[in-house]
């Protein structure tokens, strides 16, 4: 696996996430439009192995919805 590609990844995902704070998409989605892949064809096991180091990392959570999996921004709990 391409590491300097995942960090590429998890950085876009970070700034992403910074600038659009409830934001929230598949791993599809974050794929196509959450970073710019500068012209290149990236796998998209490159994106979901990025949210998953963010997600350990307690940057990033998954919430299911019916049969979809949708990534965001760890919300605070009230």
């Amino acid at each position: 696996m391409d590491y300097q590609a995942i960090e590429q990844a998890a950085a876009a995902i970070l700034n992403y996430v910074q600038q659009h704070p409830n934001s929230a998409d598949t791993a599809e989605g974050i794929h196509a439009w959450w970073i710019d892949w500068e012209g290149r064809i990236e796998s998209p096991l490159v994106t979901e192995q990025a949210l998953e180091y963010l997600e350990r990392q307690h940057l990033m959570e998954r919430v299911s919805i019916g049969n979809r999996v949708l990534w965001r921004r760890p919300r605070q709990v009230e």
